[in-house]
């Protein structure tokens, strides 16, 4: 693209590790998850019965996630046995978008052929990442439901010949349906990021010093949503799952 702005739509390599190409979205969730592990182990290592506000915060958070939970499922023991499956993910991707704001992102790197390659690229504009994300919650929805409901119960859902062939149709809809999770999932996460990615860039190339910053406001607003959105339908498909066959 002309005036300096290269945009891709897959990651780029900036190197390997035994063979294995490492991308620039890989970098950067390195980073992300050595941050959380920091984070987690700082406002873990010590709770002190009155919290200072780092601690105080993660608290009021992790409690209003899980008194959520608990609505949903109508249980406390499965809203603790999930819960940190949904906090991981809101809080990965939730960081996870949030560094795509750093200065270093996007602005550190090499020239490689001609083009320029920078050394860390937003985690979610990668789709590897997005449907390594989707597969997780995923196969813990539909293994939850087997394991809660038992083989055939569960699968009573998607396969039922006992109300006739609409029964058996609406069954089979209910199959392609939970299939469909993978791309919906995948695809609403990485389309939504990598979207705002590429406005930013555009914009901040023609428009310098006028639409970035309420658009990164916007974006900002987006990160938040997008985290919320996947840890929710996470929490929605898992209670889904284990609710009984009608």
């Amino acid at each position: 693209m002309s005036g300096g702005l290269h945009i891709s739509l897959a990651a780029e390599r900036v190197g390997s590790l035994f063979g294995l190409p490492i991308t620039n979205t890989l970098v950067t969730e390195w980073v992300v998850i050595v941050f959380l592990l920091i984070v987690g182990i700082v406002v873990g290592r010590n709770p002190q019965l009155i919290p200072g506000k780092i601690q105080n915060f993660f608290e009021m958070l992790f409690e209003f996630v899980l008194n959520y939970m608990e609505e949903t499922f109508g249980s406390r023991d499965l809203a603790e046995r999930f819960f940190p499956l949904i906090i991981t993910i809101f809080l990965f991707v939730l960081t996870s978008n949030f560094f795509d704001f750093l200065p270093i992102v996007g602005s550190i790197g090499f020239t490689q052929q001609g083009q320029f390659v920078p050394l860390f690229r937003p985690v979610n504009t990668d789709l590897n990442v997005t449907l390594a994300l989707a597969i997780v919650a995923y196969l813990v929805i539909e293994i939850t439901g087997i394991v809660m409901l038992g083989f055939l119960k569960y699968g009573s859902k998607f396969v039922n010949f006992k109300t006739g062939v609409i029964g058996f149709f609406i069954g089979l809809m209910e199959l392609i349906s939970n299939t469909a999770r993978l791309i919906s999932f995948s695809f609403r996460l990485f389309g939504n990021i990598f979207a705002g990615t590429v406005l930013i860039a555009v914009i901040s190339l023609f428009i310098p010093l006028i639409l970035p910053v309420p658009l990164l406001i916007f974006e900002t607003f987006v990160a938040v949503v997008q985290a919320v959105v996947f840890a929710l339908l996470t929490l929605v498909f898992v209670k889904v799952a284990i609710s009984e066959p009608h």
